[in-house]
Parts: C-alpha cells; sequence; structure tokens
C-alpha cells in the first residue's frame, strides 16, 4: 500500500516510522516532511495547507490512504476533497474539524452533549471583553477562539496582565483572524492529563495516556507551549478514572457526533484536567497529539495500519489494542527563545550517536542536519520503569548539540 503523510514534525516522523513497520505498507510519502522523515519515506515538496496540491500528487500517484497530522489542513475541509475524489484519508470532516478550529464551536457541543468543561463566555468586542476581566477571578483563561498553534491560551494572574492578554489576542493581529473572537474560561486546578482515542464514528478506542508538559521552563513555568515533553502511561489514570472517562466524555461524544451528523473518521485527542477523581474537558484536539504521539505510538504492538482501514470502514469494533509493557518518555530539544522568536539554520551534533530521536522542526542542507523550528528534536526511550526511560532520554540528550539548544529538565520526574 502507498500511504501520504501530511505535515513536518515529530508527530508525523512518528507515524511514518510506526507505519513503515506495517508488512502491508510498500511507499510512504510525507509532505513536506523534515530531515528524519527522509530515513522512513519519500519527502514531498508540498506545504500542509496546500490541499489541492495535495489532492492531485494523492491521484496521481494512487495513494491507498492518506493520514493528516496536523490541525490547519483538517479545518480547510481536506478530507471532504479527498473523499469526494474516492481517496482514502484518516480525519474528520470540515464539521468535524471545528471542534479543535473553533473553542467556542467545542464549548458549545460539549455543553450540548453534557461533557463537563470549564464555565467560559464568548467574546467578538473588545471593549465588552475588556469590561469582563476577572470574570471568573484570577488567574483567569484566554483563549483565541481559531487555531493559533498550540500558543492561542493566555494564563494573566492580575487585571493588568489580562488586559496585556487580550491586547496581544484581538488587537495586535499576532493570531491573525483566529483572535477575533476570544474565549474567557474559569481557570481550573488540577492535573492535566491527555487521552487520544481512534474514532470511526460509530466506535471510539482509547489510546494509552500520556501526561505531556505545556509550559517553556521547569516546575511550569514560562510560557506556554506546543509541549516540551510527554511519557506515557499517565500515573494518573487506574480502571476507575478509565470507567469514568468512558461514561462522561468517550460515550456522549459518539452520541453527540452521531446526532450532529458529523463524519469522524480519526484521531480524537482529549485535554483533560483531573483535580480528586473529577474531571473536565480542556480542549478537543482532532488529530495526534504532539509530544504524545511520540509517547504512544512506540508502546503499540498492533498494526497502525489496519487500525486505519478499520476505521476508515467503521469497523472499529473489531480491533484489539495491543499495548507493551513497556513505559515510554519524550523529551523536546528547542531553539533558544522558543516559543516566541528564535533563529534557525544552526547544525545539530550528535545525531548518529543515538536511536529513537524523533525529528520535528529539521530539514537537511548538504548533506547536514540543520534547525529549522522551534521544538527541533523529540527524544524518546523505552524501559522498564519511567525512570528508567527518562534516565536513557536524559543521557542521549547529553549527545547531541546544536547553537541555543535547550530543554526542560524535570520531563516524567514523578517523585
Amino acid at each position: 500500500m502507498k500511504i501520504l503523510i501530511i505535515g513536518s514534525g515529530g508527530r508525523e516522523h512518528t507515524i511514518a516510522w510506526k507505519m513503515k513497520q506495517s508488512e502491508k505498507v510498500s511507499d510512504i510519502y510525507i509532505a513536506p516532511g523534515n530531515a528524519g522523515t527522509t530515513k522512513v519515506g519519500e519527502n514531498i515538496n508540498l506545504k500542509a495547507d496546500d490541499i489541492n496540491g495535495l489532492l492531485t500528487f494523492a491521484l496521481e500517484k494512487e495513494i491507498d490512504m492518506t493520514i493528516v497530522g496536523p490541525e490547519v489542513p483538517l479545518v480547510m475541509g481536506i478530507t471532504d476533497l479527498f473523499r469526494k475524489n474516492n481517496l482514502t484519508i484518516i480525519g474528520p470532516d470540515s464539521k468535524g474539524a471545528l471542534l479543535e478550529g473553533s473553542k467556542a464551536f467545542a464549548k458549545e457541543f460539549m455543553i450540548r452533549n453534557n461533557i463537563k468543561t470549564a464555565k467560559y463566555k464568548e467574546y467578538t468586542d473588545f471593549e465588552v471583553a475588556k469590561s469582563d476581566l476577572g470574570i471568573y477571578g484570577y488567574p483567569m483563561v484566554i483563549k483565541a477562539d481559531g487555531l493559533a498553534g498550540g500558543k492561542g491560551v493566555l494564563i494573566p494572574e492580575t487585571e493588568r496582565e489580562a488586559l496585556d492578554a487580550l491586547n496581544t489576542l484581538m488587537n495586535s493581529n499576532k493570531f491573525g483572524n483566529a483572535g477575533s473572537t476570544v474565549i474567557f474560561e474559569e481557570f481550573l486546578e488540577g492535573i492535566e492529563a491527555s487521552m487520544l482515542c481512534f474514532v470511526d464514528g460509530n466506535t471510539i478506542l482509547p489510546m494509552e495516556t500520556a501526561q505531556d508538559y505545556k509550559r517553556a521552563l521547569d516546575e511550569d513555568l514560562g510560557l506556554n507551549t506546543g509541549g516540551m515533553g510527554a511519557y506515557s502511561p499517565s500515573v494518573l489514570f487506574d480502571e476507575g478514572l478509565n470507567q469514568k472517562v468512558k461514561e462522561e466524555i468517550l460515550d456522549p461524544f459518539i452520541e453527540g457526533i452521531k446526532k450532529e451528523k458529523i463524519d469522524f473518521r480519526g484521531i480524537l485527542f482529549i485535554g483533560l484536567m483531573i483535580k480528586e477523581n473529577q474531571m473536565k474537558v480542556l480542549e478537543f484536539n482532532v488529530r495526534f497529539g504532539d509530544p504524545e504521539t511520540q509517547v504512544i505510538l512506540p508502546r503499540l504492538k498492533t498494526d497502525l495500519y489496519d487500525i486505519f482501514e478499520k476505521m476508515n470502514d467503521r469497523k472499529l469494533e473489531t480491533v484489539k489494542l495491543e499495548w507493551t509493557h513497556e513505559k515510554a518518555v519524550c523529551v523536546v530539544l528547542a531553539s533558544g527563545g522558543y516559543p516566541e522568536s528564535y533563529a534557525k539554520g544552526y547544525e545539530i551534533n550528535g545525531l548518529n550517536k543515538v536511536d529513537m530521536i524523533f525529528h520535528a522542526g529539521t530539514k537537511m542542507f548538504n548533506k547536514k542536519v540543520l534547525t529549522n523550528g522551534g521544538r527541533v528534536l523529540g527524544v524518546t526511550s523505552m524501559g522498564k520503569t519511567i525512570e528508567s526511560a527518562r534516565k536513557i532520554s536524559y543521557d542521549k540528550i547529553g549527545k547531541i548539540q546544536f547553537k541555543d539548544m535547550y530543554y526542560r529538565k524535570d520531563i516524567a520526574k514523578l517523585d
């Protein structure tokens, strides 16, 4: 089978790496890919948001299955476009993609379908929003309604900070149209955890759990990022909590998409806040999380191609997911200055000394691997315990160098 994977990050490298392990997969194309994906397939010079160019490529190459990594092409409607042309594609339709593409739509969906979430209010007028600053007390959560690359969530702790945050989102044009509508939310206390699920519209199959680290600096300080590391499985989940998630979130979600006629054959990412065995949904994403993918897929024993094939045919109920008992830890190596401004183009040394490195922001130039993004590499390791996997990852980091490299030192530090 010929596979097209859309995207250029660590998530897409991990998906390609996993798909290559399937005996049913012959050719893998990654558009546009990165320096790491050249080891598992062929990079194609098409951007993830060039949905017409991707369609033309898929038709010409007679691609058997397309897997969409990032959210932008999903929100643009790539799934609808490919299916109209009788192509198999993994991802929700454009209406389902709004669960990530619009915070307001997602909140309304949760309320309609009795899925617990934080109190919220939506604003399109700056002055009205300004008059409501602190409506839920401080700290408060202010979110851009649209897509903002994981950086559209601000958590000001004072009125002054809240006004600055509101200005940044609505008036600075930093997030373009994504900030024309904002959401105020109550700040939820507790521990954040992630659950990813395979969904075919009738059946929802949870993957092994993961915990990621959003803040840029140790001890959960600094700005929000797309994720600075993760481990799997999350120590928060037990049988009782998993059953609670099923009853309070997964079952209502499936009923909701059926009722609202959403064609959701793809990945659902659920961001949860858990406190004293109670939970609320922070957000839905409609694709694999990054870096959660880098710790979940290495633990998956079931053939990923088979899962996707059954998902497309709405036969997920016939799949039994199998997982290794080994634990996984991923530490992200980032460019100095991320998640704000940072330089690119620095040579990365030491990659030949380590394994299971998932490239995120890298590119090849003159046979050298260079930095090409904020999050550069995901250093993943497996071990019998989280602690042993963690030690291996940090040992590997000691062998990798690039200018201005930084990373958190407390990923998966559980004591």
